[in-house]
């Protein structure tokens, strides 16, 4: 974001982090309207408590985007730029399914219930294993709320339990958590995880073949494409990428194949985006 703005003079950007807090984050929106902004993009904190941001938003008659996190229900005319969740959730399960042999127990550990990408993602898991693995039985699921270190304490009690020893482990946020709690034990590369984001340390994670796979989601090119439509629409002035008040921005798998071309990518990437606390863990 801040480097798009540095490509347009006219435009003035205020980043503000709401840490976590919903309610901090709609007092933000409301500084931001009494300040007189003509645009507000907004990570949502928790997607299903967006109403009263966006009601307010829409009300003021100012441009409104969300990015990343897709609330439910948007009225017509405010734009969501992200990727679809559920895809993040089929590419995940279909390369996990092939590297268990299409057969066994799977964990799913995942992200904060209250967010669409967390539910999105794991009902992309549910269809692979409906529809192309049967032999693959889904055995647990429990929230590590994206935290590294819940996560790492939930996925150590699976395996300390005796029924848990031989499962195959998914994980919502890149697997870091998962594979902490992985490594304690002795059959830690056999055992493969996957998860999603494509984090630095997701891919140093798989250069050292702990992690299976993951699936690279672009921050960078969310967060552009948001703020770019934004000024697009306050400037009234057309934008082609927004399709039905969308602009979706692809998940590309990572694989033990292509993933050092995305690590390669990633050390490239030198723009600053928005990210709430221990998101991506």
């Amino acid at each position: 974001m801040t480097k798009w703005a540095s490509t347009h003079p006219d435009v003035e950007l205020t980043i503000v982090d709401a840490a976590n807090d919903t309610a901090k984050q709609v007092g933000q929106v409301e500084n931001f309207l009494a300040q007189g902004m003509d645009a507000v993009v907004i990570l949502p904190v928790d997607t299903a408590a967006t109403g009263p941001m966006t009601k307010a938003v829409t009300k003021a008659g100012k441009v409104l985007v969300y990015v990343n996190r897709q609330p439910a229900n948007l009225p017509k005319g405010v734009v969501y730029s992200g990727s679809k969740s559920i895809e993040a959730g089929i590419m995940n399960m279909e390369e996990l399914g092939k590297a268990m042999g299409g057969k066994g127990n799977l964990v799913i550990l995942m992200g904060e219930l209250s967010n669409e990408a967390a539910l999105g993602r794991t009902d992309g898991i549910k269809k692979v294993v409906k529809e192309k693995f049967p032999n693959i039985k889904i055995t647990r699921e429990q929230t590590g709320n994206w935290q590294r270190v819940q996560g790492k304490t939930i996925m150590e009690n699976w395996l300390a339990s005796g029924r848990d020893r031989r499962r195959r482990l998914q994980q919502r946020r890149d697997g870091t958590g998962c594979l902490a709690g992985n490594q304690g034990g002795r059959k830690t590369r056999k055992i493969p995880v996957g998860g999603t984001d494509g984090s630095h340390d997701a891919l140093e994670s798989m250069a050292k073949g702990e992690l299976n796979n993951t699936v690279f989601q672009d921050p960078v090119g969310q967060g552009d494409e948001a703020v770019n439509a934004a000024y697009l629409m306050v400037k009234k002035e057309p934008n082609p990428k927004v399709v039905d008040d969308n602009v979706w921005i692809p998940y590309q798998p990572v694989t033990k194949e292509n993933y050092q071309v995305i690590h390669e990518m990633s050390h490239r990437l030198t723009t600053v985006y928005l990210r709430l606390e221990d998101s991506d863990n």
